[in-house]
């Protein structure tokens, strides 16, 4: 549907009726698919034939909204995974192993940095942290003989920087590995990092693409743009026979595929990661209303950060889409029409300040949650990062102050108003 505008691909794309078939996507609830040939389902487990034969691998509803998602970013393939840990997961251990390195941005949501400097280095893998603001030399310094990826959000949660991303794809294509990006805050509706140079994008669907905190998920997409073979030496997994499919080379039999089709074929095979067919198609009924609520996301969050930066109580306030911020030339760069619904601030009482406000909040909610339809609140320092040591929490960008504010789209003066009493 590459012809469509982005607000048309959000209903239309992925599935396609036949006739007399369901006009909404089914949910293919059966973890298994049955064929009469004993031959053809040995074709399907050596990667001879496409079809679907165990939902672990590959089920109809998810392959759908995965294409959606695909279709949204301008991607070549992409698959759909249990969580936005899951695809942060395997966007990396598809490319790196053992004695591998990783570069990543220091502004990264909690989980994926305890993910990134710790899970992966007991597996071998270390990751290298780096100020999204260094200077391009800095950046350039960071590189290994080893590195395998270069890893960023771009806005990252909740420091809520905005990723300089053509400087990070310019370094990462110089030394001949993928550009990895998160881009669940801003979504395909306001930013798409592929026509900025990214290589892959993921995204946790639990957020602004569900939109309803009703289910987790994730996914993966390839652009299809990096050249693997180019730099076959690094990335034997695509470039070199795969024993466990009887010598199959990914990137001579896939081409442009071969990315999602290892992961999926391999890293799923193996560890099982996939998303519910009924959480798909959640997913999907959030997909079909996402460019209509991420304008309302960036409307009330705007309005809210402007009530609380003229607020006498309140210290700071970040917001990449309003005049002044530190990342407001990035954000009009990289996402014009709007960053996301999420803002930061700090009150001049500081942290216990903090708690006092949000305990008297009746509307915002105080939920581990971020990027819903309601809104909502969090003090990160206390609770998703609340595994980081002080050192960490400030290269991330977490001030021991800040609060996340999470604005949903309901009327934004009932929003101001919760606020208002909340800082009395």
């Amino acid at each position: 549907m590459t012809d469509f505008r982005i607000e048309t691909k959000c209903i239309q794309s992925g599935y396609e009726p036949g006739n007399g078939e369901p006009r909404v996507l089914p949910i293919y609830q059966s973890t298994t698919f049955r064929y009469t040939s004993s031959e053809q389902m040995g074709r399907l487990f050596d990667l001879e034939e496409s079809g679907y034969f165990y939902t672990r691998l590959q089920n109809p509803t998810n392959d759908a909204v995965a294409a959606k998602i695909c279709d949204l970013e301008g991607g070549a393939a992409a698959m759909l995974t249990s969580s936005g840990q899951a695809a942060s997961f395997y966007s990396i251990m598809n490319l790196a192993q053992a004695g591998d390195h990783i570069i990543c941005s220091s502004a990264l949501y909690g989980g994926t940095y305890n993910l990134y400097a710790h899970t992966l280095k007991k597996m071998g893998v270390e990751a290298t942290f780096v100020d999204p603001d260094c200077t391009e030399e800095e950046l350039n310094n960071a590189f290994r003989e080893n590195t395998k990826a270069v890893f960023g959000e771009t806005i990252a949660n909740p420091a809520l920087v905005v990723l300089d991303l053509e400087k990070f794809a310019a370094a990462a294509h110089k030394h001949g590995v993928p550009f990895i990006v998160d881009n669940t805050f801003a979504t395909p509706i306001n930013c798409r990092p592929i026509e900025w140079g990214a290589d892959i994008v993921i995204h946790s669907t639990t957020k602004y693409m569900d939109g309803h905190a009703s289910c987790v998920g994730g996914a993966i997409v390839d652009s299809g743009n990096f050249d693997w073979e180019a730099h076959k030496e690094k990335f034997p997994g695509l470039t070199t026979p795969d024993e466990t499919y009887h010598g199959i080379v990914y990137t001579q039999k896939f081409g442009k595929l071969a990315y999602i089709t290892k992961a999926t074929a391999q890293l799923m095979r193996d560890l099982g990661s996939i998303q519910s067919p009924q959480n798909a198609f959640l997913l999907n009924l959030g997909l079909e209303t996402l460019h209509l609520r991420m304008a309302r996301h960036c409307e009330n969050a705007l309005a809210v950060a402007e009530y609380l930066k003229n607020h006498e109580k309140v210290a700071w306030v970040s917001c990449p889409s309003m005049p002044g911020d530190k990342y407001y030339d990035l954000a009009q760069k990289y996402m014009p029409g709007g960053s996301c619904g999420v803002i930061t601030f700090g009150l001049k009482g500081g942290r216990a300040a903090a708690v006092e406000m949000m305990d008297k909040l009746k509307l915002v909610a105080i939920v581990t949650h971020v990027a819903d339809a309601r809104s909502c609140v969090l003090h990160p320092a206390s609770h998703t990062h609340r595994q980081m040591n002080e050192q960490e929490l400030m290269e991330a960008g977490v001030q021991p102050d800040l609060i996340r504010f999470s604005v949903g789209i309901e009327n934004i003066n009932d929003i101001i108003a919760d606020v208002r009493q909340a800082l009395l």
